[in-house]
């Protein structure tokens, strides 16, 4: 019953994100502007962020450890990331079965995004 309280408060207050009428999809340019060196904080369905840390060099390190979320997947690992067209792409070893996983990003603000997968999985993100 707490998860399922959880979980409502969590789709509720991501409702209350507010979206940018005018956001347009990021090109390159703008996507390696906004996460390279940057800690990315991943708002997840469990009410917590967990960061991914996007570096030069073309590796991104998630690292979830003190986040609690240990019990559903290993809780760091560290993964290849890329620019495809308008799309950051990512590759980890183990999560999400090794698969590569490509999204769009939009500014909300200056600090906060949005994200959505080819497959319509959608989510916010803040960069700090």
């Amino acid at each position: 019953m707490k998860f399922r309280a959880l979980l409502v408060f969590t789709v509720f207050i991501a409702g209350l994100v507010p979206a940018s009428v005018n956001a347009e999809i990021l090109n390159s340019s703008q996507i390696k502007k906004t996460v390279v060196g940057k800690r990315i904080l991943l708002a997840t369905r469990f009410g917590v962020e967990f960061p991914l840390v996007y570096n030069s060099n073309g590796t991104v390190k998630g690292d979830g450890t003190g986040t609690g979320l240990g019990n559903f997947f290993a809780p760091k690992e560290i993964g290849k990331w890329w620019i495809k067209g308008n799309e950051l792409c990512q590759k980890f070893p183990t999560w999400y079965n090794g698969n590569t996983q490509c999204f769009t990003l939009k500014k909300i603000n200056n600090n906060q995004l949005k994200w959505k997968s080819k497959d319509g999985r959608s989510g916010t993100a803040k960069v700090t």
